[in-house]
């Protein structure tokens, strides 16, 4: 297969012009072009306002090494079409079917693979399915009344669902697993256009019912997935995983148990703590969410504002200040909103999500700051999930039960905002004009305040004054790192940390892959039930 490589095309460009382009880059004639495949479309924006697709395509033809040497082209070359293999299984038999702790992409992926292979994996949800637990969100933010167990960190499809359902990664892939991941959501139904996307995301909206297809698979080949089933204890004899207690009472026998908790999961490590399964407080990243209006963030990237033909411009900017601290953009979500994403009760944490069409009037995006154990104040395991809780109670504080919301302006002058400016927040929940100057350590607040010029020389009017911060951005991975061997097993025999909450993921994409990676270290031991 030959792969052409900077395919360079007009935005309102129509099939046959790419075929043209396609057979104009091998000097054939178009009729000689029966079959080709694009790999990866992105828009080349460099040169504002002339904008551009540009394609990756692979073309079948025959004699290709041959036809290589004779057209010597830097954009082509010879490719071999990557497939994803599930290994082999192993020889060692299993007394009980293997037992999945979360349904998040994690959780899920890992599933659905055991589930397609014969192990009859049991899934164990502490929240709600999708429709019950869209229910209790919704309501969240219309009244303020928390699900501790159904929000927007826990139930099935976990953290991601609402979100912007991003799926670019930058885990280095030889496996053909993140290909797999977006196969595995189109069959599901999200678009085929996230398999050709160089940032492919699926959307808020199209994930509750994605998530839902792939439960049913799960269940369709074999396995069980149970909501509202907290785990609550797990048996450990010998240093062997033996059982997991279900709802403080229900105990089901388990040899084998992938702990696939999400990184909001904070009453679990604090169990896993007690029953001294290793693990280590690892960095994250904290910070505000800020708004601007998309069509200046379409101009400032486009040079002119988005049209049908072109989707919501996005970004992402990184600064290093004078702090010692670096500050970036994290989980852009053009047209979307900012979500009340809190799941304890007097804490408020925001973060970020679009719908398919990403249509709504503002951008937004979370300007974090990494830290580390040393700005946790402490040194224990769990550390960071008290600093997490410590910012999330200043801003329920701050904004008296609901999402504090300032001005830069004020922010930058520690002064509470009373006005709105030209921008009105797109915020699901309740929030309050307030004062967040104070609800993050002033060194990061710094940090956030001398970056916001720099990327303002990047993308005019992001430092504006009247942009939208909200607080706080807590949750942007897993607070503590449950350790595992290379075979992905903890030193607890049978147990195996896995995805976001077990300190191994940083996204859908990235927790999907590990999802499946857990998945093949059992198979590749363990002899399928079926």
């Amino acid at each position: 297969m030959i792969r052409i490589q900077q395919l360079k095309l007009d935005i309102g460009h129509t099939p046959e012009m790419l075929r043209q382009a396609v057979a104009d880059a091998l000097k054939l004639p178009p009729g000689q072009i029966k079959n080709y495949h694009i790999v990866r479309r992105s828009i080349d924006a460099r040169k504002k306002p002339d904008i551009f697709y540009v394609y990756a395509v692979d073309v079948e033809i025959p004699k290709e090494q041959q036809f290589l040497k004779k057209r010597n082209s830097k954009n082509l070359t010879l490719v071999k079409k990557q497939r994803y293999q599930f290994p082999s299984s192993g020889e060692q038999p299993l007394a009980t079917r293997p037992v999945v702790i979360g349904s998040g992409p994690a959780g899920l992926f890992c599933a659905l693979l055991l589930a397609g292979h014969g192990y009859q994996p049991l899934v164990l949800e502490r929240g709600a399915g999708m429709e019950e637990r869209k229910t209790a969100v919704e309501r969240f933010w219309r009244t303020g009344v928390l699900d501790t167990e159904s929000n927007v960190q826990f139930g099935e499809g976990g953290a991601g669902t609402f979100s912007d359902g991003k799926l670019n990664t930058l885990v280095k892939d030889h496996a053909g697993r993140s290909r797999k991941v977006l196969e595995i959501f189109t069959e599901a139904g999200a678009s085929p256009d996230i398999l050709i996307e160089h940032k492919p995301h699926i959307g808020t909206d199209v994930l509750e019912s994605v998530v839902k297809n792939i439960r049913q698979e799960i269940i369709r080949l074999g396995g069980e997935i149970r909501f509202h089933s907290k785990v609550t204890d797990l048996e450990i004899r010998d240093h062997r995983i033996c059982s997991v207690t279900v709802n403080g009472t229900g105990r089901i026998p388990a040899e084998l148990v992938v702990l696939a908790i999400g990184h909001s999961a904070r009453d679990t490590f604090a169990r896993l703590k007690e029953l001294a399964v290793p693990m280590q407080p690892k960095p994250f990243a904290v910070g505000i969410r800020v708004e601007h209006p998309q069509n200046m963030i379409d101009l400032a990237q486009y040079g002119v504002q988005a049209s049908g033909k072109l989707p919501a411009a996005d970004y992402k900017v990184t600064a290093s200040t004078s702090t010692g601290r670096s500050v970036y953009s994290f989980c852009m979500c053009p047209g979307g909103y900012v979500v009340n994403a809190g799941s304890e009760p007097g804490a408020v944490a925001v973060n970020g999500m679009s719908y398919q069409a990403r249509g709504g009037r503002n951008a937004n995006s979370a300007i974090v700051v990494t830290v580390t154990p040393e700005d946790f104040g402490s040194t224990d395991i769990l550390g960071g999930v008290e600093f997490q809780r410590r910012l999330e109670r200043a801003a329920f504080m701050a904004g008296e039960g609901r999402v504090p919301v300032q001005l830069l302006k004020d922010f930058q002058d520690a002064e509470p905002s009373r006005n709105l400016g030209d921008i009105a927040p797109s915020i699901k929940g309740e929030w309050k004009l307030s004062d967040l100057r104070g609800v993050l350590p002033e060194v990061l607040s710094r940090s956030i305040l001398e970056a916001m010029p720099l990327f303002d020389n990047k993308i005019p009017g992001f430092a504006r004054p009247d942009s939208i911060l909200s607080g706080v951005e807590s949750r942007t991975s897993s607070p503590v790192r449950i350790l595992r061997n290379p075979a992905y097993e903890s030193e607890i025999q049978g147990l195996y940390p896995c995805g976001e909450g077990a300190g191994y993921a940083g996204g859908i994409t990235s927790a999907a892959m590990d999802g499946m990676k857990t998945a093949e270290a059992i198979a590749q031991r363990y002899k399928p039930l079926a």
